[in-house]
């Protein structure tokens, strides 16, 4: 008896000891975009500079390929995801409960945590479609984006502004960011949109690959759109920046957010925000879209979400707000 006394004591003892460790284990999940996406960079190195501390924080952190923007929105929303990447004009219009959210209403209990790149509309078009404005695609075939991506919302704007509608293309296809590549260069549709940070893999793939061409997105109703929304601004890319691709492009364009739920853990997001800031020179080098990247402009451009108290409480550490 008194052995089966003493073994029952050692495994409960070691059954307890055990149990530490895996309840201090915390799963935290980044909604992204496609995988071919800047987005899915910004999680990939989110993640992997908060998993060398994980050790320590015991969080564990991982990347979720996603629809975009407006998913990543809903899925925190709906407690299915912890953090999001998501375009600031999408964060705006959660916030504000306009536009893709008119009906479902604002998203009262969605925080800002940091911006991050600017993302330019990009369009492409085959060489052959002959294409140099966007209101050339009249009568093409065009790829708007996936319903809940942030192209997708950003054509939604872009069309009306224009005095366009899908009805104006031959083809409204609603392919993800990582099949338009693929469809513009077998001759499936004309041209895409995408919304992006850049250099992007995407567009190197289709300007190298079948020598696709970047279209300007410009006139005076762009220059109102921009003017009417807080969270766009003026974009031109370098001519030479992408192949076959040697003159300049206007366009326009929005910050990449990172958001999350007000019910996300403060110390999650704190030790999230933590990561990235304490290893700031590493994670610049993690894509070129981040080699430009200002910490004290990250805490405040494009966010129009309260602010996490999690993200709160490092910044006024560091003396940002």
């Amino acid at each position: 008896m008194k052995l089966k006394a003493l073994a029952a004591i050692l495994t409960a003892g070691l059954a307890f000891s055990a149990t530490p460790s895996q309840a201090q284990t915390q799963f935290v999940t980044i909604g992204t975009g496609g995988v071919t996406g800047v987005y899915y960079a910004v999680g990939g190195a989110v993640c992997r500079l908060m998993n060398k501390d994980r050790a320590e924080t015991g969080i564990r952190c991982s990347v979720e390929s996603t629809g975009g923007s407006v998913y990543n929105v809903n899925t925190i929303k709906g407690g299915e995801l912890d953090f999001g990447v998501v375009q600031s004009d999408v964060q705006y219009n959660a916030t504000k409960g306009e536009n893709q959210f008119k009906e479902p209403g604002a998203v009262t209990d969605l925080r800002a945590v940091f911006s991050i790149h600017p993302e330019p509309l990009m369009v492409a078009a085959r060489p052959e479609a002959k294409i140099k404005e966007f209101q050339d695609f009249k009568g093409k075939r065009f790829n708007i984006g996936n319903p809940g991506s942030g192209q997708r919302a950003t054509v939604d704007m872009l069309l009306p502004a224009l005095g366009m509608s899908k009805a104006d293309f031959s083809l409204a296809s609603e392919l993800k960011a990582d099949e338009h590549g693929a469809a513009l260069c077998d001759n499936k549709v004309d041209g895409f949109a995408y919304v992006v940070g850049n250099p992007s893999a995407n567009l190197q793939d289709v300007t190298t690959t079948c020598a696709a061409q970047l279209v300007n997105v410009r006139g005076p109703e762009v220059d109102q759109l921009i003017a009417a929304n807080p969270y766009y601004a003026s974009v031109t890319i370098p001519g030479g920046m992408y192949a076959n691709n040697p003159d300049d492009t206007a366009t326009y364009g929005v910050l990449a957010t990172m958001v999350a739920s007000e019910k996300t853990s403060p110390e999650v997001v704190y030790q999230l925000v933590k990561s990235v800031f304490e290893n700031f020179d590493e994670f610049k080098k993690l894509h070129p879209a981040f080699a430009n990247l200002d910490p004290q402009l990250m805490v405040k451009d494009g966010l129009t979400a309260p602010m996490h108290e999690g993200a709160v409480k490092y910044y006024k550490e560091k003396g940002w707000m």
